[in-house]
C-alpha cells in the first residue's frame, strides 16, 4: 500500500466508498473510518499504520495546496 488509491481499495474490500466532494474532507473521513476498522479488529496493526501514514501525507499535501 503506497497511495491514496490503495487506501481507497482497502475500504472497497469492506464496501466503503467515501466521497464527500472535496479531497481534504474525503481524507479526513477516511481517517475516521480507518480508525473504526482498526478498533473493530477488521484490519491488522501494520495495515492501519501504513494507511494512516498515507492519509497523513495526503492531508499535508492538500493543506499546502489550500495555502495558495
Amino acid at each position: 500500500m503506497e497511495t491514496l488509491y490503495d487506501v481507497q481499495q482497502l475500504f472497497k474490500q469492506f464496501g466503503l466508498y467515501i466521497y464527500v466532494g472535496k479531497r481534504i474532507y474525503d481524507i479526513e473521513l477516511m481517517a475516521i473510518e480507518l480508525q473504526k476498522l482498526f478498533e473493530a479488529r477488521l484490519i491488522d496493526r501494520e495495515t492501519y499504520f501504513t494507511a494512516r501514514g498515507i492519509l497523513n501525507r495526503e492531508h499535508r499535501i492538500e493543506e499546502s495546496r489550500e495555502d495558495f
